[in-house]
């Protein structure tokens, strides 16, 4: 689907791989890094930059815009559009509860693949408990059960978009897209310090999707191409 999104918004697509078993702050550092180097070699120059993250791949594209303009890289000043699909910029209501996956959706064909995540416990997947981005949240206290992060703010002028999934019937649930709430998806928050204030207009709920379909459903296309137009 980067393709085709790409091809209608006239953009070279580019792919990022990353570890999930690294805690999140460490791909972004990496992420951040190979952008940087990415965009410096380019054959000719960049007029903007847009990250498109899902799940996990959200919080890394974060961590990476913070930690770049931290450390003086040049690229966020391209960076124009962000989206997050199905990003638990709050965390996963299931992994703060330890029961990651394998309680509740590895009974889900969409997600029974993940149920070995859950077994491993990685540090990536432990951040997700309440979304860390930085390596201070999470060092020296890797199981901490209390939210202790350091807010990170969504990067100043640019702009940001977020889709969240819903399953049928769990409209107002903390399952969401059968992983991540509507709410965490949308970054809000009760502590007025922790919620991203993302406007109703740049927030749209893909009724009846399971996490993983976000990444393939046409309707979540169109809504792309209409927001990055």
């Amino acid at each position: 689907q980067g393709a085709e999104l790409a091809r209608a918004l006239g953009a070279t697509p580019v792919y990022a791989r990353y570890n999930s078993g690294l805690h999140v702050s460490e791909n972004g550092r990496e992420l951040a890094r190979r952008l940087e180097d990415l965009l410096a070699g380019w054959p000719v120059p960049v007029e903007s930059l847009v990250t498109v993250g899902h799940s996990m791949r959200g919080l890394v594209a974060r961590s990476a815009a913070h930690q770049a303009v931290e450390g003086g890289h040049r690229w966020p000043v391209l960076l124009r559009q962000m989206v997050f699909l199905g990003t638990p910029h709050h965390g996963a209501a299931l992994e703060r509860g330890g029961n990651w996956l394998h309680t509740v959706l590895g009974a889900s064909p969409y997600l029974a693949p993940f149920t070995r995540l859950g077994r491993v416990r990685s540090d990536g997947i432990t951040d997700l408990r309440h979304g860390n981005l930085l390596g201070s949240d999470w060092a020296g206290n890797r199981f901490e059960h209390r939210d202790t992060r350091t807010m990170v703010p969504l990067p100043a002028l640019v702009d940001c978009y977020a889709v969240a999934g819903e399953l049928p019937g769990t409209a107002g649930s903390v399952l969401g897209d059968g992983l991540v709430s509507v709410d965490s998806a949308f970054g809000r928050h009760p502590r007025r310090t922790h919620a991203l204030r993302l406007p109703p207009s740049h927030t749209w709920v893909a009724r009846g999707t399971h996490h993983l379909d976000l990444l393939s459903d046409p309707r979540v296309q169109r809504k792309l191409r209409q927001w990055l137009r």
